[in-house]
């Protein structure tokens, strides 16, 4: 099913006019222990008679069965589609294939990261609404209105938009507790990031949001506080999950991996650390063995360091104590890697949002700040122990 690309910076940024700060966000967000299985009462403030479930194999058998069961209840017809694992234009396309003639009055997707980002896609070709059901708090996907796009072999492969956000976002606390710890982690590097690019965004005039608009204080304000809250209860909501336990820091953490960094990364801005975290899945042995906020975390202390920030060293002594890469060997990259980092940094600079950052970024300082990252890693690494690190990749 053909549809249009959307592109939002021709509805925000037209020709010779100043771009207006624009925010956007889910029409709700609901967040807490046990919230799946009240999802049928939420859906009754939307006219759903017939739904599309999204999620993989595992994730049909357990989620999306309850999902199933709990919408049966209410007398809501359900269809399920196995998610294959990427995030792709072949797999979304066979999904919308499948799901075109089943009169779907909207699309549930459950699971992480790229089956939320291929059900926002399909939802979109289908014209029904979306409504997310993440069962991983590994990254901010699930509230903004984009899907990052890869190749079927896993690489990066641009962006895709949407008019409007999820219609919700149902976020069952229970289900994130029981996940392994590496996805929470992962997610803090995605949501630590927000606050340090939004910031490079709101103070560069030329700076532009995902959706071609200026920066919103709001949202801003959200990716602010969002940092905060990884800081002072990130490494207790670790001790939650690995306890299976779901507890006030966890329920703080969650929040503020998939709303407040979200709505803060789409409506705040990006600069260096997203370009870096794309550039690294140019390299197969990093892409195919880490997560999208482990790459990430790397690049924000490479855009941390080119800033000569002084917060620098300690985001990478949180990254370290919670167990996120702090230095190349870390993804499994040696800084004398010439040709691999010559990858990276082509990938890097050719993203518009790299050079939203207040001094030029080329290859040389590039290189420079990916190699200081590397050493004061490292020293961290030595200072603190890479303990944290080896648990949570279960080494």
């Amino acid at each position: 099913m053909h549809k249009k690309p959307y592109l939002p910076a021709s509805i925000f940024n037209g020709r010779n006019e100043t771009a207006p700060r624009v925010m956007v966000a889910p029409q709700r967000y609901i967040q807490g222990p046990g919230v799946l299985n009240h999802i049928d009462r939420y859906l009754s403030l939307m006219n759903i008679h017939r739904v599309g479930i999204l999620a993989s194999k595992r994730g049909l058998a357990a989620e999306g069965q309850r999902i199933a069961d709990k919408l049966k209840s209410s007398n809501i017809e359900s269809v399920e589609t196995v998610f294959e694992g990427e995030c792709s234009l072949v797999e979304i396309e066979k999904h919308v294939a499948v799901l075109a003639d089943e009169k779907l009055d909207c699309l549930i997707a459950v699971g992480g990261g790229k089956p939320v980002d291929a059900g926002k896609s399909i939802a979109y070709r289908l014209d029904v609404p979306v409504v997310i059901a993440p069962t991983l708090a590994s990254n901010d996907a699930p509230c903004s209105a984009l899907s990052v796009l890869y190749t079927p072999e896993g690489a990066n492969d641009g962006v895709e938009f949407y008019p409007t956000n999820p219609a919700m976002v149902i976020v069952d606390t229970e289900v994130i507790a029981e996940a392994n710890e590496r996805y929470l982690v992962a997610g803090m590097g995605d949501a630590m990031a927000t606050w340090y690019e939004a910031r490079i965004c709101l103070n560069n005039p030329q700076a532009l949001t995902p959706i071609g608009a200026r920066p919103t204080l709001a949202s801003c304000a959200m990716g602010e506080v969002c940092a905060h809250t990884l800081l002072e209860h990130g490494e207790a909501a670790t001790r939650a999950v690995v306890a299976n336990v779901c507890d006030d820091s966890l329920e703080r953490v969650v929040e503020a991996n998939t709303l407040l960094s979200g709505i803060g990364f789409e409506s705040g801005g990006l600069a260096l650390a997203h370009p870096m975290a794309l550039a690294f899945t140019q390299i197969d042995r990093i892409h195919h063995n880490y997560l999208h906020g482990e790459m990430v975390a790397m690049g924000t202390l490479i855009q941390l360091v080119m800033e000569a920030s002084k917060d620098a060293e300690k985001i990478a002594r949180f990254f370290a104590r919670v167990g996120l890469p702090v230095h190349m060997d870390q993804l499994s990259l040696s800084p004398k890697a010439t040709d691999a980092l010559d990858t990276i940094i082509e990938f890097a600079l050719k993203n518009k949002n790299a050079h939203y950052m207040p001094m030029p970024v080329t290859a040389a300082s590039l290189r420079e700040a990916m190699l200081n990252a590397n050493d004061l890693g490292l020293k961290i690494s030595a200072e603190l122990g890479d303990d944290a690190y080896r648990r949570v990749q279960g080494l």
